[in-house]
């Protein structure tokens, strides 16, 4: 990650002093951006959707189930997954559990996961291929995920959402993980979207109000 410019240097500070200034939870408040994209995610060739690692993590545990076959599983534990195995934990989920922020898999182990869908759906917990949770290598995407690599998409109003860290990082961490996430959904512009791209960003931290924020001074 390059260096902060001056300008950029002044944008991070006013915003990590605001959001601080307005959580007023007792918790540790998550950093939320929200990004409203001039796309219409009705149409398939304007989806937004993609995976980015974010230079500081997330700051917050992410949980990883790891659903994979005998011979990976050590790897997958020693890559830092929280529940490692199979059956046992389809079976698990089958009675409703989902205590798991994100499910690992491999393409042979997908045939078990179908059935699941009505209840990992709607949780966004159904592994995907395009997200790197459905991968020959579940060690490295546990480890990816661990060190805070996270799945984003757009929503059906047009708007990106996801945390990109904790009131307590600096103001440098803060703005260093924007200006990743921004720059990964400007290389996932589709070729189809006419306009303003990145019509607004905001900023929130937990349960507060949002800050508006210039798309300029991130990219």
């Amino acid at each position: 990650m390059s260096k902060l410019t001056k300008n950029q240097k002044l944008v991070a500070d006013k915003v990590e002093a605001v959001v601080k200034e307005i959580t007023t939870t007792k918790f540790e408040a998550s950093v939320d951006i929200d990004v409203r994209l001039g796309v219409d995610p009705r149409k398939a060739n304007q989806m937004v959707r993609g995976v980015v690692s974010l230079p500081n993590g997330t700051g917050k545990v992410t949980r990883v189930l790891a659903l994979c076959t005998p011979d990976q599983e050590a790897a997958a534990k020693e890559a830092g997954a929280d529940y490692v195995g199979l059956d046992e934990y389809i079976d698990k989920i089958k009675g409703g559990w989902t205590d798991v922020d994100v499910i690992i898999t491999m393409p042979s182990c997908m045939g078990k996961l179908g059935p699941l869908g009505r209840i990992l759906g709607p949780r966004g917990l159904m592994p995907n291929p395009k997200s790197g949770t459905v991968t020959m290598d579940v060690a490295k995407a546990v480890k990816e995920v661990k060190q805070g690599k996270i799945d984003f998409k757009v929503d059906k109003t047009g708007i990106v959402h996801t945390s990109i860290g904790k009131v307590t990082f600096t103001a440098d961490q803060i703005f260093e993980n924007a200006k990743e996430f921004i720059a990964t959904i400007i290389k996932l512009k589709p070729a189809a979207a006419k306009g303003t791209y990145m019509k607004s960003i905001f900023l929130s931290s937990t349960m507060s109000k949002g800050i508006k924020v210039d798309p300029k001074s991130v990219e």
